[in-house]
C-alpha cells in the first residue's frame, strides 16, 4: 500500500473490530465476577486491531486512558467487545471500546464497560508516523468524535502530572526500601 492510500481519511467503520467470548468459571474472581485484568487484556487486544486497521502500520498502546466497569460480568454471559478509532492526532489515535454482555439463556444485553485507549503508529525503526484522519458517520461515532478534544486535553494534563510524580520516585529495589 502506498503512503497516499495509507493516509486517506477513513470512517470509524473501517477500523471496527469485534471480539466475542464466553465467560467460564476460570475467568472469575472470588466474587464470582470476571477478573478486571482479564477484561482489560481483551480491551487492549481488540483496540490494537482497530488502531492497526486505521493506521495500516505497526502501533503501540501509548495509554489506557480510562476503563469504566459499569456492571459485573458473571458466568452465563458472553462478552462482546467492539472497538473503533474515534479521533486522531498527527501520529496518535483514540480508540473506543464498548463491552456488551449478553445473558446467553435470556438474550438480555447490557453495556458492562467502556474504555478509551491511545495508540501511536510507528515506522520500521520505531519512530512515530502520521495517521489518517477519521470520519464519524453514526450518531454514536459523531458524539465520541466531538467529545474527543476534551478527552485529549485531560490526557495531556494527566500525562504531565504523571511526569511530575515520576520525577519524585526512585527505582529502588523493593527489598531495599525503608
Amino acid at each position: 500500500m502506498d503512503e497516499q492510500e495509507r493516509l486517506r481519511p477513513k470512517t470509524c467503520k473501517e477500523s471496527r473490530a469485534t471480539k466475542i467470548l464466553r465467560v467460564f468459571p476460570g475467568d472469575l474472581n472470588d466474587h464470582h465476577t470476571m477478573f478486571g485484568g482479564k477484561l482489560m487484556a481483551y480491551i487492549d487486544d481488540v483496540a490494537s486491531i482497530s488502531a492497526e486497521r486505521h493506521a495500516r502500520a505497526q502501533t503501540v498502546t501509548a495509554s489506557t486512558d480510562s476503563v469504566d466497569f459499569l456492571l459485573p460480568i458473571t458466568e452465563g454471559h458472553s462478552v462482546c467487545l467492539t472497538s473503533y478509532v474515534t479521533s486522531t492526532g498527527r501520529t496518535s489515535m483514540e480508540v473506543f471500546v464498548k463491552v456488551v454482555i449478553e445473558h446467553l439463556r435470556t438474550g438480555e444485553r447490557k453495556i458492562a464497560a467502556t474504555a478509551f485507549l491511545t495508540f501511536v503508529a510507528l515506522d520500521q525503526d520505531g519512530k512515530p508516523i502520521p495517521v489518517p484522519p477519521v470520519i464519524p458517520e453514526t450518531q454514536e461515532e459523531k458524539a465520541l468524535h466531538e467529545s474527543a478534544p476534551a478527552r485529549a486535553e485531560a490526557r495531556r494534563k494527566h500525562r504531565e502530572q504523571s511526569r511530575l510524580l515520576a520525577a519524585h520516585l526512585k527505582p529502588d529495589r523493593s527489598w531495599e526500601m525503608a
